[in-house]
């Protein structure tokens, strides 16, 4: 099949991808001269850069993302995220990290902008592939169709199956996006020679709001020695950090998709966040040549919650088991919850916690995000004041008290929990972070969580476990049969703003 025609003429100035000698080069009149059969690009480098397998290919991908370290809950998502592209042996921790940002967007975006440079044959422009869908061994995900037209209003934007048609860059992102986010639309450009206003232009238009994320994949210096490429890979981190568009392509073979978006996120107000910086010495390869890794994310919103968010929540919370001991019902309480911020209405997992006078009166929540937060708040409190199964019905002689007899209210907002992995109990232990790691385990067929509060009154690593598998129904001797996960928790008690 003969290769789609683009010129390069007045294009892309200034902003050149080097390409071996030999490279195919793409020439045309103009943009969209040649009719292309709506057709699917199949999954070209499955096999190499990613297994080929389906199921081996979900379980890397899962295993990647849950093994990622324990973060803080956020009250949303990025924007934004820069990810590598190699093979996932090499990149493949370092991209996840960027990926596991993504579990409360599932759901909420619903369009993938994805940018990439070419590696296999040069392009003027920006071009988009040519067809209706894009195929991994996870299934298809389709092109969206009205992105695509509006992007024809702009000049470099081109057309061209024969530049998507071998190119990994883009394609190896797809796994991580279906894993994170399901079914959603794609906007897949790969990207030659442009300029870095060019490519500003394309992601302004495609900017949108909640609903588009935006992800351009690149990895960092090539084939230098381990300590020179840590050099080179630093100044360029601190460049991307500084919003720096002047990147050369010795520095990231993807400067010129990383420029445009620093460019257009800096009309946007948001700016770069460091997740990780290593290289294929530092994960799967040798170090006399290594290639260089990186993953950034970009928000537009805080990425933690606010006094003023955990004082919504305590207030919910509160309502919802007056609105209980008024006679209302709990789809009013829940509706209530979730009519205000859009931070409220979006899934996040919490646990309400009761408490008189410093002992506990009920404590119930959910391990995984399943409802708007705000609803899921409201529930919890409802249920610790009247379902929890070790304690009696909260009265409303109790709640109605005051002074140090009161019931106090806290609220925790629980990260998605990542897979803690151990060869035995001495390796579980030593892994643990007292004060910080929300636990939960399970084991033949029994489950139960601790709150990282928990630690203060259980401070010994042996113990925190022992009680916890107690909890369970579970025999203390360790075992590794048992599944153990961990989490970082968001906390805010009512005492805490009273004084």
């Amino acid at each position: 099949m003969q290769a789609d025609i683009v010129v390069c003429s007045g294009v892309g100035q200034g902003s050149v991808h080097p390409g071996p000698a030999g490279w195919p080069r793409i020439i045309q009149p103009r943009p969209y001269m040649v009719a292309m059969t709506p057709s699917v690009r199949p999954a070209a480098v499955a096999g190499q850069f990613y297994p080929a397998a389906r199921a081996e290919l979900a379980r890397d991908v899962a295993e990647l993302i849950d093994h990622t370290p324990a973060a803080l809950p956020a009250p949303g998502w990025p924007k934004a995220l820069i990810v590598p592209h190699a093979g996932y042996i090499y990149s493949g921790p370092v991209a996840a990290q960027a990926f596991a940002l993504l579990g409360p967007a599932r759901g909420t975006v619903r369009r993938v902008v994805l940018l990439g440079p070419a590696h296999r044959v040069a392009v003027c422009g920006l071009a988009l592939p040519g067809v209706e869908a894009f195929d991994t061994p996870l299934g298809r995900l389709a092109i969206d169709a009205g992105a695509v037209r509006a992007l024809k209003a702009l000049p470099q934007v081109v057309e061209s199956a024969e530049v998507h048609r071998q190119e990994h860059s883009l394609e190896v992102q797809l796994p991580f996006i279906q894993q994170a986010l399901g079914n959603v639309a794609l906007v897949p450009l790969v990207v030659g020679d442009a300029t870095v206003e060019e490519v500003a232009q394309v992601l302004d238009l495609l900017w949108g709001g909640e609903e588009t994320l935006i992800l351009i994949s690149s990895d960092l210096s090539h084939y230098q020695a381990y300590d020179a490429a840590q050099r080179t890979d630093a100044a360029t981190v601190k460049a991307i950090l500084q919003s720096e568009t002047a990147i050369s392509h010795q520095q990231a073979c993807g400067a010129t998709p990383i420029a445009g978006l620093l460019l257009a996120a800096k009309r946007h107000g948001v700016a770069a966040e460091l997740l990780d910086v290593r290289n294929s010495g530092d994960t799967a390869g040798g170090k006399a040549r290594v290639v260089g890794y990186a993953s950034f994310a970009f928000y537009e919103q805080s990425a933690q919650f606010t006094p003023e968010q955990g004082r919504a929540l305590l207030a919910i919370a509160r309502a919802s088991i007056a609105a209980a001991f008024a006679g209302s019902s709990g789809d009013g309480a829940a509706a209530s919850a979730t009519a205000g911020d859009a931070w409220l209405r979006r899934r996040q997992a919490s646990f309400v916690t009761l408490t008189i006078n410093g002992a506990l009166r009920g404590c119930i929540g959910s391990l995984e995000a399943h409802r708007p937060l705000g609803e899921d708040v409201a529930a919890n409190a409802r249920a610790a004041a009247f379902s929890d199964p070790r304690f009696a019905r909260l009265t409303a002689e109790e709640f109605a008290r005051v002074g140090v007899a009161r019931v106090d209210v806290e609220v925790s907002l629980l990260a998605t929990p990542r897979r803690l992995v151990f060869a035995d109990h001495a390796d579980l232990i030593a892994q643990l972070a007292p004060g910080e790691d929300g636990i939960i385990l399970e084991c033949d067929g029994r489950r139960a969580t601790f709150l990282p509060q928990v630690w203060g009154s259980i401070p010994e690593r042996e113990q925190f476990i022992a009680q916890l598998k107690a909890k369970a129904g579970l025999p203390a001797v360790a075992s590794t049969r048992c599944k153990v996960w961990r989490y970082r928790a968001a906390k805010w008690r009512e005492a805490e703003f009273r004084t």
